[in-house]
């Protein structure tokens, strides 16, 4: 199993999202064909929108790849992008900076985001944990209000 880094827009992650996919490098093979069923999928968008939006430079999504082989889809008669099914956990928007330190495929803390720039590359499982954690963590720590039967009141 390999882990992936997709660099990718946050609007055009939402849209992988919902409907299941991912793509990469601008609908090319390529990448996709490296990755196997059960690899994970980590998404980093250094913007909002593709391709000049407002700066993000967060995590945006996580997931499986759920298939055996890329597929290929018909979005007009010039764009016909390869893409491959995945199941995306329920995670939260995590910044990069806060962990940064952490993160094994920096290699050069001051030029952290050059490796971005490939589009595609695999990191370590130490680096998939660190990001899955910081996306997921949240979801689980939020306590629900519960109500109290001694004051009538909600307590946290």
């Amino acid at each position: 199993m390999t882990n992936w880094i997709i660099t990718i827009s946050r609007d055009h992650v939402e849209r992988g999202v919902r409907g299941r996919f991912a793509q990469a490098n601008h609908g090319k093979p390529h990448a996709l064909r490296r990755m196997s069923r059960g690899d994970w999928l980590i998404f980093y968008s250094p913007r909002i929108s593709h391709p000049d939006g407002p700066p993000l430079k967060a995590f945006t999504a996580i997931g499986q790849v759920v298939d055996d082989e890329p597929y290929q889809v018909e979005m007009s008669a010039d764009f016909q992008p390869w893409r491959r099914n995945v199941d995306f956990l329920e995670c939260v928007e995590t910044p990069i900076h806060p962990l940064i330190d952490g993160l094994h495929f920096v290699e050069n803390k001051q030029r952290w985001g050059y490796k971005f720039r490939f589009g595609v590359f695999s990191i370590d499982d130490h680096d998939l944990e660190l990001i899955r954690t910081a996306m997921t963590s949240p979801l689980q720590s939020v306590a629900t209000p519960t109500v109290s039967s001694h004051s009538g009141g909600v307590s946290g």
